[in-house]
């Protein structure tokens, strides 16, 4: 019997569908010579500390470091009915297919799974880009052999023991450490959580270090043949700052009186040139996660529920977790049936669809810069847009845009700057006027108004050296030097993939920029989500800041901890292990006697931690100290566990409960 283990009960659903497997089981369906069953996420678990001894229930400096002689996994608590049920098709199987999502997560899925049952029979992987019936189909008439992706189970276990050792090691370490100076909190720590965390304290530092310097601008209105336009002052030499500010203000007064005694302009220099923009590539999950942060106002959590959602229920998209926003070649004879696809899901594209090249290839057809996945595009097959919510039409858009801009021709305009003279000051006026839309067309109302306030969208008058321009008015603004803006959770994600621009190494450098920063696509949303739970963050609007436990624990972690850098290394390492150029095993030495010589050099740092005073303890009159729990944080008595009077962390009744200290 072949058996198709899937990641997720609708992945398995639809597999089965393609492959005639009817028959509805107890956590399978099965066909003729063939049962296709699923996981439910992750079956399985790297084991606790806790598993390896019972001395590690309690935290303790003196029993790190933890390092596990024999690694172990646990069958989870809540999906223990369905691994029995994998595990008996599994002992039935003469051979099995892979088909848990195809990415490095999903290798290890299934193969942890195929370790701990114990099966040694012949294995084929199913790569999937997409859950619509055409897309399966063309991936069952090409499964590749299990031989090819088992590098990326050693690569995925790489780094899921190591960020164990980090994690259990290094978050029992300083939580220790600052429980010993008065914080009743998790400083948690974790090879990319921690230089995430970092990137936002560094900015809210940077701004909070921030001293607003005062500067002058001029602001001129001037007419030419019935039509009146900008232009700004251009401060003398001498008087600005690198970014062509100008920081006196005498010499803008002296300006502006200068430009108000004055009726006309001349045009002393008129320059034009013909700018083209080719069009955006297609999605990866990134730059997803972060046009709809800062277009919809979706955090990137969201973003990518939605982009799961239309992957996995509408069909109506690819594989949504990937780092690539290029298309392989292969999928150029497609694109007749995806635009076929597209036009019955909604008519009314029929006149920009009319429009399209479809003969056209843009730069998003790279073999050599596709990854394991493409960019994310449309499926083969339509889709019910009435089915989905207006949260996943809006997202729908986005990507069904991208890919048909592909199709357009490049966005073209001229660009127009005029110098000109008033007395003895100079101006300079800029214009654009749009020659050919392009691809602009395909984009949502929304996006393409970005694109107008990203530029001097003001179209000038028919200007020449010689022209006079009436002078109408000038405005003399003083204004300020603005602090670097907080990170929104979509710039965070921005700033994780671009994180190379911190680093000085040039190779370190190299492969941060090849490895797409830090964190995954799958991962990133997940670890912005656990820096909120774990209170190392917090929401303020669309912000986000750090808390004062942010600051606190990235002052006291090992510098390379904290270093991207470090990420860099490990994904070369990483790398090396899916190429088969590195063990797991030696891998996992290394990092253990890393790990090892941390804890043994920060074992007996003391934490200065800062932290807020709360209200009165409403069963003994003692101070409170914030902590967090599993629904958020409160406020509790110091004295705790003598007394276990709590308080709410927001304004609002009391709650005295707990029991009352001892006197």
């Amino acid at each position: 019997m072949r058996v198709y283990l899937c990641e997720k009960p609708s992945q398995g659903k639809d597999i089965a569908r393609v492959l005639g497997a009817r028959q509805r089981g107890n956590g399978c369906y099965a066909g003729s010579g063939i049962t296709v069953t699923w996981c439910i996420g992750h079956l399985l678990e790297t084991a606790p500390p806790e598993a390896y001894g019972d001395q590690y229930k309690r935290w303790s400096i003196e029993q790190l470091p933890i390092i596990p002689e024999r690694w172990r996994n646990e069958v989870k608590a809540s999906t223990k009915a369905q691994f029995q049920i994998v595990k008996r098709l599994i002992g039935q199987a003469s051979e099995l297919v892979i088909a848990t999502d195809a990415d490095r997560e999903g290798e290890m899925i299934a193969r942890e799974i195929l370790d701990l049952c114990g099966y040694r029979g012949p294995i084929h992987r199913l790569w999937l880009s997409a859950l619509n019936d055409a897309s399966i189909r063309k991936a069952l008439d090409a499964l590749k052999p299990g031989a090819e992706t088992l590098p990326l189970y050693h690569s995925a276990l790489a780094r899921s023991r190591a960020d164990w050792l980090i994690g259990m090691n290094l978050s029992r370490l300083f939580t220790l450490l600052g429980q010993q100076s008065g914080y009743g909190g998790v400083l948690s720590v974790g090879r990319v959580q921690t230089p995430t965390l970092k990137l936002v304290v560094d900015r809210d530092r940077a701004i909070a270090s921030f001293v607003a310097v005062p500067y002058w601008d001029i602001e001129v209105m001037l007419g030419h043949d019935g039509q009146s336009f900008k232009a700004n002052w251009a401060p003398p030499d001498g008087s600005t700052d690198d970014a062509g500010r100008c920081l006196q203000e005498a010499v803008a007064q002296h300006a502006a009186a200068a430009l108000r005694q004055t009726r006309d302009a001349t045009v002393i220099h008129v320059n034009t040139e013909r700018m083209r923009e080719a069009p955006p590539l297609p999605f990866d999950l990134g730059t997803l996660q972060e046009v709809c942060s800062r277009q919809l106002g979706f955090d990137v959590q969201e973003t990518l529920n939605i982009a799961q959602s239309l992957y996995e229920t509408h069909k109506a998209t690819t594989y949504p977790r990937s780092d690539s926003g290029y298309l392989p070649e292969s999928m150029l004879p497609e694109v007749p049936t995806v635009l076929d696809a597209l036009l019955a899901t909604d008519p009314s594209l029929r006149p920009l669809i009319e429009r399209l090249d479809r003969s056209q290839r843009s730069r998003a057809w790279n073999d050599n810069k596709v990854t394991a996945h493409h960019g994310i595009i449309p499926t083969l097959e339509p889709t019910k847009l009435s089915a989905m919510s207006q949260k996943e039409r809006a997202v729908y858009a986005l990507i069904r845009a991208h890919y048909l801009a592909q199709f357009l021709p490049h966005h073209e305009f001229d660009r127009t700057e005029a110098q000109l003279k008033v007395a003895d000051q100079s101006l300079q006026a800029v214009g654009k006027q749009v020659i050919e839309p392009g691809w602009h067309r395909a984009m949502p109302r929304h996006e393409q108004d970005e694109e107008q306030q990203d530029i001097q969208s003001q179209q000038l008058p028919s200007l020449e050296t010689g022209t006079v321009c009436a002078l109408e008015q000038v405005e003399l603004k003083t204004l300020k030097t603005k602090p670097p803006r907080p990170y929104t959770q979509g710039e965070l994600i921005k700033a994780m993939k671009g994180v190379a621009k911190l680093v000085t190494d040039p190779r370190l450098k190299q492969t941060l920029k090849e490895t797409t920063g830090i964190g995954t696509e799958a991962t990133r949303a997940g670890i912005i989500n656990g820096l909120l739970t774990r209170g190392f963050i917090a929401r303020k609007g669309k912000a986000i800041r750090a808390t004062e436990a942010a600051f606190t624990l990235i002052d006291a972690v090992p510098v390379a901890i904290a270093d991207p850098g470090t990420t860099a290394i490990w994904e070369q390492a990483l790398d090396r292990i899916a190429s088969g150029q590195m063990t797991l095993d030696g891998f996992i030495d290394k990092q253990s006697a890393w790990v090892a010589q941390l804890v043994q050099q920060y074992r007996g740092a003391s934490l200065a931690i800062s932290q807020p005073e709360g209200p009165a303890c409403p069963l003994c009159g003692a101070v409170t100290r914030q902590r967090r729990g599993k629904h958020g944080a409160f406020w509790a008595c110091s004295r705790y566990p003598e007394c276990k009077g709590t308080q709410p962390l927001k304004q609002g009744k009391s709650r005295a409960r707990g029991r009352r200290a001892k006197t």
